[in-house]
């Protein structure tokens, strides 16, 4: 559990004297717990600010605390994914753009669509009277389900690279790996009001459109796409709940209002 928060996280941890790095992927089982870690952070950060500032503003510090958190771990995972994959055609060409640390007009695009989107979407989430209250809940779940989205890439498919910052996470969990880390990674969804479980709907189906284009284009993954598919899968869930909030009638302003 710690390697996962060294890893994934700015969060000082003690130091391992007898470290090895194949240590890491015994580690991956607790992704959906550095999502727990991270959402937490969310949520804490957004319900103090909201108390004293506007709801949009108390949003932009909370992803501001979880891009500190993080060191903008995963949106440069996205940005780097959609260089790759928006620039390059054959494999070998995609994997050179992803490893580039300067990031292209595909990677930029991406980035401020992302963080825009997400704002507004949780925006509009906090200007709803009847969500205003459980907004820290769907911050908490939505930093763990993504992370869990982003573990079953690992176990359905093969690290591409034969180097690289994931390649230590690189070997598929085994079924009871996999159980724990599900339980992790669903079990914050007995939180959320069961209209909201709707959710989960455009969750499943980003995680399989992307999964099917990584296989389709590389053939496996990089730790540039489990960057970019805990960021796309995050989006998706913010988004199924404003859809499955709008749909149950708990959303009470028209739009833009919340802004």
């Amino acid at each position: 559990m710690l390697l996962a928060v060294g890893f994934f996280t700015r969060i000082p941890v003690p130091s391992f004297a007898d470290f090895d790095v194949s240590e890491l992927n015994r580690s991956a089982k607790y992704f959906p717990l550095i999502g727990l870690l991270i959402g937490a952070i969310a949520a804490v950060v957004y319900w103090v600010a909201a108390q004293i500032l506007p709801p949009d503003v108390a949003i932009l510090l909370s992803m501001l605390a979880t891009i500190y958190a993080t060191g903008c771990f995963h949106e440069d995972g996205l940005a780097d994914a959609v260089d790759g994959l928006g620039g390059g055609w054959e494999k070998e060409q995609v994997l050179t753009i992803m490893q580039d640390s300067r990031i292209g007009s595909y990677g930029a695009a991406a980035l401020i669509l992302a963080l825009l989107t997400k704002f507004i979407v949780l925006s509009h989430l906090a200007g709803g009277a009847a969500l205003l209250s459980t907004l820290p809940v769907i911050l908490l779940v939505g930093h763990v389900l993504s992370r869990y989205a982003a573990l079953l890439v690992i176990y359905t498919q093969s690290y591409v690279r034969s180097a690289g910052k994931a390649k230590p996470l690189a070997t598929q969990l085994n079924k009871g790996e996999l159980l724990l880390a599900s339980v992790f990674g669903l079990g914050p969804l007995l939180l959320l009001d069961d209209h909201l479980l709707w959710a989960l709907l455009p969750v499943i189906v980003v995680w399989v459109w992307f999964s099917r284009k990584l296989q389709k284009r590389l053939g496996g993954y990089t730790g540039d796409c489990l960057g970019a598919m805990q960021q796309l899968t995050e989006l998706a869930f913010y988004l199924g709940v404003l859809a499955a909030a709008g749909m149950h009638g708990r959303l009470y302003f028209t739009a833009g209002s919340a802004l």
